[in-house]
């Protein structure tokens, strides 16, 4: 068991140093501009061995967001009954906040200084919009593929994007986070307060 953890923590030891090594690679060449080789030799090992952590530059450059927006897509299918949408968004945007880390730092300046892979980013959400959209319409009591809430779990990701972006320049980030969360529950409060004959309009 020893041995297995050792084992363990080293590969994710060598996943973050490959990860560090692609983020700074791609904040100063460009994502274009940078090869599978030379992220192996930033980070000390060889392209073999980028290429058996992750299968693409893409699945480098997303890797980090993919994993933060996988936790929120999880805790929105599996929130207990009578968590609402925004509890769970709240909760995993605190959570997110106390584990940020120089990596995050520096893949907001990757995102920043490479148009394309922001582009990217916002694909990844498609399926997170889809629980947020099962969510907040279980919220409201509307059909689970109604238009407002599918409105509102997107206005929901474009806030976690901001949000993302901003909150390591942001000198407080508590207030930047409850201004967003009384945006989005003022949304959502409209569509609970339409008749139930409208709400999947």
């Amino acid at each position: 068991m020893v041995t297995e953890g050792l084992r363990e923590r080293g590969k994710a030891r060598r996943r973050e140093a490959i990860t560090q090594a692609a983020y700074r690679l791609f904040a100063q060449r460009g994502y274009s501009g940078t090869s599978i080789a030379d992220i192996a030799a930033e980070a000390e090992v060889s392209p073999r061995t980028v290429t058996l952590y992750f299968r693409s530059k893409q699945d480098i450059a997303l890797a980090r967001f993919a994993d933060s927006v996988q936790r929120l897509t999880d805790a929105l299918r599996e929130r207990p009954a009578g968590t609402s949408t925004l509890d769970v968004l709240g909760d995993w945007l605190h959570d997110e906040n106390r584990a940020r880390s120089d990596l995050d730092d520096l893949a907001e300046q990757m995102f920043e200084a490479n148009p394309e892979l922001r582009a990217l980013r916002t694909a990844r959400l498609t399926e997170t919009i889809r629980e947020g959209t099962a969510a907040v319409a279980a919220d409201v009591g509307a059909p689970p593929d109604s238009v407002g809430p599918r409105i509102a779990a997107a206005a929901a990701m474009a806030v976690m994007t901001v949000l993302h972006d901003v909150r390591s320049s942001d000198t407080d980030p508590d207030r930047t986070l409850a201004v967003a969360l009384n945006f989005l529950a003022a949304g959502i409060d409209t569509l609970r307060r339409q008749p139930k004959s409208t709400r999947g309009i």
